[in-house]
């Protein structure tokens, strides 16, 4: 008897732990969706992949979405509950240095239908930069946008020096 209580104890808690369990992924399913929500609902938001620029050992794709502003491109980790960027691409001497398809190894991790740019700052003298720091992935629409934000600039608008 003392082993029949034993068992049925058990799986009491068994089953508990596995509606917990539950209930915590659900929370965080939710979490993230609310967080993807209320950041893309002003507007401004386009789906895009980063990785940091041409190392030698290359860095993993990310997906997240790109948040214009007025003086940079917050990006933002699709899977997370951090509210704050985890990468803000200022605007200012902000240049594409290339732009490419993706290259068969990209495709393990990118679609086709996508176009790699790769990006960097000016230098402080206003020279071109040597090498790409960021590399973005995205749609060709999604790219023509980027493209109007970067060349454009609200009327009013002053750059802070």
């Amino acid at each position: 008897m003392g082993e029949q209580l034993f068992s049925q104890s058990w799986f009491l808690v068994a089953e508990w732990l596995f509606f917990a369990l539950l209930i915590t992924a659900l929370a965080g399913l939710v979490a993230v969706t609310v967080r993807r929500f209320v950041l893309e609902r002003g507007g401004g938001a386009v789906e895009c992949y980063l990785r940091r620029g041409a190392g030698a050992p290359r860095a993993p794709w990310r997906i997240g979405f790109g948040r214009y502003g007025t003086e940079e491109l917050r990006w933002y980790r699709i899977f997370s509950l951090w509210p704050r960027p985890a990468v803000e691409l200022p605007r200012r001497g902000l240049v594409v240095m290339g732009r490419r398809a993706p290259t068969p190894r990209d495709l393990a991790e990118l679609t086709a239908d996508l176009v790699v740019i790769e990006v960097g700052w000016t230098g402080a003298d206003g020279s071109d930069p040597k090498e790409p720091v960021y590399e973005l992935a995205m749609t060709e629409s999604a790219l023509t946008g980027f493209l109007s934000w970067l060349e454009s600039l609200p009327p009013g608008t002053v750059w802070q020096s």
